[in-house]
Formats: structure tokens, sequence, C-alpha cells
């Protein structure tokens, strides 16, 4: 076998220099330091390949070299270039460095592509961008392959155990169209945003449907519960179809408390717009009240006054009442946290920032990797607890008690 020529350091340095004093750039396919990271991941490969020849030959199994294999990979700093390997007779060596597999040689750049795709960047402005910065072809197929490298971890993220206790959970939805069978057609992804004994925020579910119902709010509910959630004090929600029927099957003892907003803008599409404005000045008395009881003395005389000319508007908040008038029972501490479900709305508007651009996903998978993606992004933010959280949780422990299972470091 012929013996590998020794790297000439002297020689690569003075080509090295020249280029840099040419306008050679560093990095890239034709970069002055190509030629060295190749010398330095085939030296590491041989003596992984003598290593592992070693081993096999003090357990007793024959084995040898039997010629190279090639590839080209890229790198950050070296661009494109071929990689000789050795290979073994058995076939029985894997190599650690570079993998068989593998032709991008470094997890930063890997990382970078999925940063710039949580970002908004469609692939083939991914791929344009890193010709560019860093003189690789990486085709926009190739962008899809990483960014598929992410579903493994949707998956494990999406089933991933849960604390048994959460306070408050908000849930929410966004919709957007897939291709499917040769037609777009709209998908809906429910979101579900926990907030923990600590007051720390976590989307502890996302689930992708159809159509919602008491039946789809079953399965989501029963799936939480099988990862692990045995309470939920409060569940705030904008008037989800089913889920109220849904939540009482599976946790029985938690409090439902409707969005008092999402209630306000859907009474108001049976208000002509001239008379919006004192329609919604006799509504304010109704949730700005003291009390339940209060509340709802406004809310009779807001009947008798509007109910004959706007009989939807009144009819809405008498049919809702018992759980729109939840957040009555806290003090001003929790009911600034659970009349609205802002929390995961504002998440929401963060995520419509980077998914705005985008038309029908290819597939549904496509759909949940970015969301997934985005969601890892913002929630990165997350390491706080959320305000007055100690005058909040002190609320909450007189209100529920032992259900909060609060440890006594906690007191």
């Amino acid at each position: 076998m012929k013996e590998k020529e020794p790297f000439d350091f002297e020689r690569f340095k003075q080509e090295a220099m020249e280029g840099l004093y040419a306008g050679k750039k560093a990095g890239g396919t034709d970069g002055v330091f190509a030629p060295l990271m190749k010398h330095l991941l085939e030296s590491m490969l041989e003596g992984e390949l003598n290593n592992h020849l070693e081993e096999e030959k003090a357990s007793g199994q024959p084995n040898r070299r039997n010629g190279k294999s090639r590839k080209t990979v890229r790198s950050m700093s070296g661009g494109s270039f071929e990689l000789e390997t050795g290979r073994d007779r058995e076939g029985s060596f894997e190599p650690k460095i570079v993998p068989k597999r593998q032709l991008i040689i470094t997890e930063e750049l890997e990382g970078n592509v999925l940063s710039m795709y949580a970002r908004g960047m469609g692939t083939r402005a991914i791929s344009d961008y890193i010709r560019e910065m860093y003189a690789m072809e990486i085709s926009a197929t190739e962008i899809s392959r990483i960014t598929d490298a992410v579903l493994p971890q949707v998956t494990e993220w999406r089933n991933r155990p849960l604390d048994a206790v959460y306070p408050f959970v908000f849930l929410d939805c966004m919709h957007y169209k897939i291709r499917h069978n040769g037609t777009v057609e709209t998908r809906a992804i429910y979101n579900i945003l926990g907030v923990d004994t600590d007051g720390r925020k976590d989307l502890i579910g996302l689930y992708l449907s159809e159509t919602e119902g008491a039946k789809f709010w079953l399965s989501v509910l029963t799936d939480l519960k099988q990862r692990g959630v045995e309470d939920i004090l409060i569940a705030c929600i904008d008037g989800l179809k089913g889920f109220p029927e849904a939540i009482a099957s599976v946790f029985p003892q938690t409090r439902v408390q409707l969005c008092i907003v999402h209630q306000i803008r859907s009474s108001m599409k049976y208000v002509p717009d001239k008379e919006k404005k004192a329609v919604m000045a006799d509504l304010k008395p109704v949730y700005k009240a003291v009390n339940t009881e209060q509340g709802y003395e406004r809310l009779l005389e807001f009947e008798e006054k509007w109910g004959k000319k706007y009989p939807l508007t009144a009819k809405s908040w008498l049919h809702n009442w018992d759980n729109l008038s939840t957040f009555f029972e806290y003090d001003q501490d929790v009911r600034r946290v659970i009349y609205t479900t802002n929390p995961i709305e504002g998440m929401h508007r963060q995520v419509r920032k980077i998914t705005k651009t985008k038309g029908a996903f290819t597939s549904e998978q496509a759909l949940l990797k970015l969301m997934y993606l985005v969601i890892r992004e913002i929630t990165k933010k997350w390491t706080m607890p959320i305000h007055n959280w100690g005058l909040t949780i002190s609320q909450l422990y007189i209100k529920f008690g032992d259900r909060l299972r609060l440890g006594r470091d906690s007191f």
C-alpha cells in the first residue's frame, strides 16, 4: 500500500500567506485553510482506523485495511473538499470524527440553518445565504433534510413528561393552510400554555386538528393526563367548542374561565358600529364589578336595557355566565392573570411574525416542524416567573390548599 505523503506545513504556510496577501478568502472551497482542514481530518480518521484495527487484533478477530472511500464534505472554515477515509475488510470500522453518512463536518452550520429556518427564512434563501457567506453549495433539498432532522425531537418534545399540577393553563388556536392530496386545506394548531407552581410558563401541548369539539378535546386532555398532569386549577379559554364538557370529564375539579376580551368581541358582532360605544360602556360595569353577585346584577340591568334590541348580545353573556364569572372569586393579582388569554395570544403574535410570509405548507409535518423551531426560539426567554407570582400563589393556596402540592421550601 502506498503511504500517504506527509503534509508539508512549510509549503502550506507560505501558500496561505501569499493567498491572504493576494486577497484570497480564509474559508470556503478555494480558501487558504481548506488543505489544512482536509489534512487534519484525514489524519484523525487514520488514527481512528489504526486504533480500531489494534483493538480487533487484541480481541483475536482478524481484520485489515481495505482501501479508501471518498466523499465530498462541507465545512464552514474549509469550504467543500474531498475527504479520504480508510476502510477495513470486515466493514466494522465506524469513524467518529466524520461518520460515514455525514457530509457536513460541523454542528454549528446545521445549528445556523435551523436558526435561520426558525426565523422564517425559506430553504432557497438559506441556500443562497450559505453560498454567499461560506462559499458552500447546499441545495434547498438538503436544507430541508437538515431541518427534517428535528422531527424526532418534535415527537419527543410533544410526548415529554409534564408536571403533576398546573395552576393555570391557557388555550388558543391558530389556523394555517397545507397542501393535501393536490388541494389546499385548513388546519388548526391548538396550543396549550401552562404556568407551573413556580410561576414559569411552558408550552405543554401542541395539537393539530381539522375540527374541534368535545371528542377532540377529550383526546387532548387524556393525552395531558397520560403525560403526568393530575390537576389543573384554572383553565382559560376563548370559547372553544366542547372544551368545558371535556375538561369536566377528565379534570372535574378544574374551573373554566372564558376570556372576557373574546367575549366582548364576540358579543359586539351583533351591534352596529353607531351604537357599539354605548353598548360597551354598559357592559364595562359587568366585568369590572367587585364580585359575582354585583356583576350578575349589572348583567341583568344590561339585558333589560339592550336585550330586546340586541338579544344575541345579552343572551351570550347570560348563557356563559358561570364560566365568565370565575375570576370574581379571586383578588386583583389572580384576576389580571386569568380574565383573558393574553399570555398565549402574546406568544401567537410572535409566531405569526415568522409565519405570516408562508403560503400553504407542503405537509402537516412541515407545519409542525416550523412551529416547533419557532416556539423553541421564543421559549428560550421564558426564564422568569410571571409578574407578582408570590402574591398570586399565596391567593391560590388560600383557595386550593393542598391541591397545589407545594413543598416545604415554598413556605
